[in-house]
């Protein structure tokens, strides 16, 4: 079920606001409205973030995605549309029912850290407990726990000045664990951080994903970060959303020519997986058949190499045709003694991963989470996938996109 639902959405800046979204509403195109000292920055925004999913909302400087983020929360009232955070409606509460569902229900990463100087980390930390109306033991139980989440044991009586650029983001980052909230929202999060840090970050964000499954809507600019983070993806531009889909989907699939431009010079290598590449539908044999029924399957799907798999469906070899005739003239009797051990890669490996797995003319075996084949990566699928990342045009250095 979705966690947060967003319906028809749309932010209008001016004191004619709802004038102009009517007009907005009965067709004016872009974020240009017909309604003078009017400015729209979200327009007819709908999706929906499911229960326990990074949603990445990206685009460009002035796309409207920090202020889509505001509305989420109730910082900024929606000039019109709907905001659901499961059952209840954002955009009818009161402002204090608003604030109470805050301090309950969603929290917020922001930019620059946003942490009191004069507080310890620990303090910092338990900042939004302090607002709930903990109690001071429980409060600063909690915040230590979600500073070990964060991997700052130690440095609870620091001061903010004191740490580097990513213990500060930690921290923001704990603060939020901290409160214990169903959704964080995180507003361009890692943008401040050097890059190696900013990685470290992502690679932290993902780790505590795994761990607590919460549900995150993450902000950012930044393309790499959103197809490395999202488990979907919206692309905004001029406050309208453009195309939603997981990161393989926009970047094979582009809705238009603004997404493909815009996914130019992506790594296609760290985005595209062996799921994406393989071959399917499968031509196996299982482990129990002959030598014969090998070359008839092979001679009958045009193949020079078939994988065998057991009763379960995973993978336990593959056998070449030249293989397969030199068992039938020594009359073997199952394919056992033909068959080559083969390598195995998960469905979601990055094709940047399947160059180092891939050993000889034999095909990698893709399975599933349970190990069972789904699908099988040839030499050729490796090499046209290597030739669309070195096709792929360099940036221009200093080029803003």
């Amino acid at each position: 079920m979705p966690s947060i639902q967003v319906e028809n959405l749309y932010k209008v800046f001016g004191r004619r606001a709802d004038e102009a979204v009517r007009g907005l509403l009965s067709g004016d195109d872009g974020t240009e409205t017909a309604v003078p000292g009017t400015t729209a920055a979200v327009v007819d925004v709908s999706f929906d973030v499911r229960s326990g999913e990074i949603f990445v909302v990206m685009g460009l400087s002035g796309s409207g995605k920090s202020t889509l983020l505001r509305m989420l929360n109730g910082i900024l009232p929606a000039t019109h549309g709907r905001v659901q955070l499961d059952d209840v409606e954002l955009t009818a509460m009161s402002a204090r029912q608003i604030r109470d569902m805050r301090k309950r229900h969603m929290s917020m990463v922001f930019q620059h850290f946003a942490l009191f100087p004069h507080r310890s980390v620990l303090q910092n930390a338990a900042y939004g407990l302090q607002i709930q109306g903990l109690g001071k033991h429980e409060r600063l139980e909690r915040a230590r726990q979600a500073l070990s989440l964060v991997g700052l044991d130690g440095w609870e009586d620091r001061l903010p000045e004191q740490l580097s650029g990513g213990m500060q983001q930690r921290v923001g980052l704990a603060r939020a664990l901290a409160a214990d909230t169903d959704v964080l929202l995180m507003d361009e999060a890692f943008s401040a951080l050097d890059p190696l840090i900013r990685r470290e970050m992502q690679d932290q964000l993902l780790s505590l994903q795994r761990q607590l499954g919460k549900t995150i809507v993450f902000i950012t600019h930044d393309l790499n970060e959103a197809m490395r983070l999202g488990d979907r993806i919206a692309v905004m531009r001029s406050g309208r959303i453009v195309q939603i889909g997981t990161a393989e989907a926009i970047l094979t699939e582009p809705a238009d020519d603004y997404v493909s431009e815009f996914v130019r010079d992506v790594d296609r290598a760290r985005v595209l997986t062996a799921r994406s590449v393989m071959d399917k539908p499968l031509h196996t044999v299982p482990s129990s058949a002959s030598p014969d029924e090998a070359l008839r399957t092979m001679d009958e799907q045009q193949l020079s190499t078939v994988v065998v798999v057991d009763e379960t469906g995973a993978p336990v070899g593959a056998v070449q045709e030249s293989d397969a005739r030199e068992a039938v003239r020594h009359r073997r009797s199952t394919v056992d003694a033909a068959q080559r051990p083969v390598s195995r890669v998960r469905g979601d490996t990055a094709v940047s991963e399947l160059f180092t797995a891939a050993s000889g003319p034999l095909p990698l075996a893709v399975v599933d989470e349970h190990g069972t084949l789904i699908g099988v990566v040839h030499q050729a699928a490796l090499l046209a996938a290597l030739g669309e990342v070195e096709r792929a045009p360099d940036r221009t250095e200093g080029e803003d996109r």
